[in-house]
């Protein structure tokens, strides 16, 4: 091949390649396309995929002068593609731990909708691991086909202030590192 034609040839690849991975990863989650504010910066790959299926408990509190539902953490086992248990989501704060007792926590970079009645989808950017093992090294986690999760429909007023519900949800979790 000519020395010219090499660096399109080798662009053309790249870009044939990164369309299968799209295509994959939209099958592997149910056929979503990824909304652009949670999607991982580019230079990144896939370090583990799960399926999160657990609880959020949410009480009833004090909120911009009202009453609302509001967040107090999630509980949600972390299974492998295979089925197999990988680890655990939990908190405050918000903790992924696998097996290996390796641990991360993160910050919040952006949400998407997720779909009526569902939790949105989120990036979160993933501090340095606590421990050896599989989440050494994870820069990003996103969530990604959110069923379930939103706050109750129940009413929220000050005779229920403090007052817990639990919803289960489901999600797939999908780990990152540089690559």
């Amino acid at each position: 091949m000519p020395r010219t034609l090499r660096p399109l040839a080798a662009s053309l690849a790249a870009a044939a390649l990164a369309t299968l991975a799209a295509t994959a990863f939209a099958a592997a989650h149910g056929g979503m396309t990824v909304p652009e504010p949670v999607r991982v910066p580019a230079g990144h790959k896939v370090a583990l995929e799960t399926v999160g299926v657990g609880e959020i408990t949410y009480e009833c509190r004090a909120k911009d002068g009202a009453h609302a539902w509001v967040f107090a953490g999630p509980d949600a086992e972390l299974r492998g593609r295979d089925g197999q248990r990988v680890g655990r989501y939990f908190g405050p704060p918000a903790t992924w731990q696998a097996e290996d007792g390796s641990a991360i926590t993160g910050k919040q970079l952006a949400v998407a909708p997720g779909g009526d009645g569902n939790i949105p989808l989120q990036l979160v950017e993933a501090n340095p691991a606590t421990g050896s093992g599989k989440m050494q090294g994870v820069t990003h986690v996103q969530r990604l086909a959110t069923r379930g999760g939103v706050a109750p429909a129940k009413p929220c007023d000050a005779g229920r202030m403090g007052a817990k519900e639990i919803v289960r949800y489901q999600a797939d979790y999908v780990f990152w590192m540089r690559g």
